[in-house]
């Protein structure tokens, strides 16, 4: 297991020992659109709103490096005809862009960072691959040599424009990064799929011309992934019997979103910190700005 190369399961396994909602449904969606057309993905979404949780799922899911069997036994996926043809049968890339840009010097470093640290990751993992002189021909190599694509995960992908908002030299490399990983003619042949979360969606950003192939399933247009937004009544209701507190208090309080398909769908980290307190109170504006 690696930092960033097939990262093992840690980050679910220390999940699925807390107040657990199953939200595996979704692997089953991610699973329809491996190798497809729409296999590149980026949800949208404000803070706090389960974004990494779903992330470090999935990397639990697909990475070979571990046996995520017994972590997924008694959820949804578990039921899902495919679950065991993918379960733990890739090679994953798992990239926390917040990281990066923590440890670097500056955000100038970000992009040369997130590069030469990967590189040097799968270069070490694949020693008779020819190298490539950067990321994507050195991931592009590794897949065609071992007759296996990867799946990418990048959380918080869009941390570098926020950061650097206004150094357009900055963005622009990332935009090129970003652009040779999942718009060229390596990319197909690289990538069974490509999972990226964001605060805002692509269009905010001016990024089109390196993310036009993702499909973006935004807070205001969730589409077929709405019921992974946040909580669902059911989904509240049932923690709410599990743990003795009143649902129509918590309906009150954090019943805040509605969409076509789904109605009621509350703020997941709120209703968390509810049932683990025991007690309501305003927790995803205390870790978030208004703005």
């Amino acid at each position: 297991m690696g930092n960033y190369l097939n990262i093992g399961n840690a980050g679910f396994t220390s999940i699925r020992k807390g107040i657990y909602v199953d939200k595996t449904g979704m692997i089953s969606f991610m699973n329809s659109i491996l190798g497809t057309a729409d296999k590149m993905v980026c949800v949208s979404r404000p803070r706090r709103f389960g974004k990494s949780f779903a992330a470090k799922m999935l990397c639990a899911y697909y990475d070979k490096s571990c046996d995520s069997g017994a972590l997924f036994q008694g959820t949804e996926i578990a039921k899902d005809s495919s679950f065991e043809k993918y379960l733990n049968k890739y090679n994953v890339i798992y990239l926390d862009i917040t990281l990066f840009t923590s440890r670097a010097a500056s955000t100038k470093d970000v992009v040369k960072n997130i590069d030469e640290a990967v590189r040097k990751e799968v270069e070490e993992s694949f020693p008779d691959v020819p190298k490539g002189t950067d990321l994507a021909e050195t991931l592009a190599n590794t897949a065609r040599a071992i007759g296996e694509k990867f799946i990418m995960i990048i959380d918080e992908w869009d941390v570098v424009f926020r950061e650097a908002k206004n150094d357009m030299s900055v963005q622009k490399e990332y935009i090129f990064f970003l652009r040779s990983l999942f718009k060229s003619s390596w990319t197909d042949a690289t990538f069974d799929a490509a999972y990226i979360t964001g605060i805002l969606p692509i269009k905010k950003y001016n990024t089109q011309s390196a993310m036009t192939d993702f499909q973006e399933y935004t807070m205001l247009a969730p589409k077929r992934l709405v019921e992974y937004v946040g909580f669902t009544e059911a989904e509240v209701r049932e923690l709410c019997e599990g743990h003795g507190m009143e649902f129509e208090q918590l309906k009150r309080w954090y019943d805040g979103y509605t969409f076509q398909r789904v109605k009621s769908v509350y703020n997941p980290s709120s209703v968390m910190e509810a049932v683990k307190n025991q007690e309501l109170g305003n927790y995803w504006t205390r870790s978030e700005t208004y703005e």
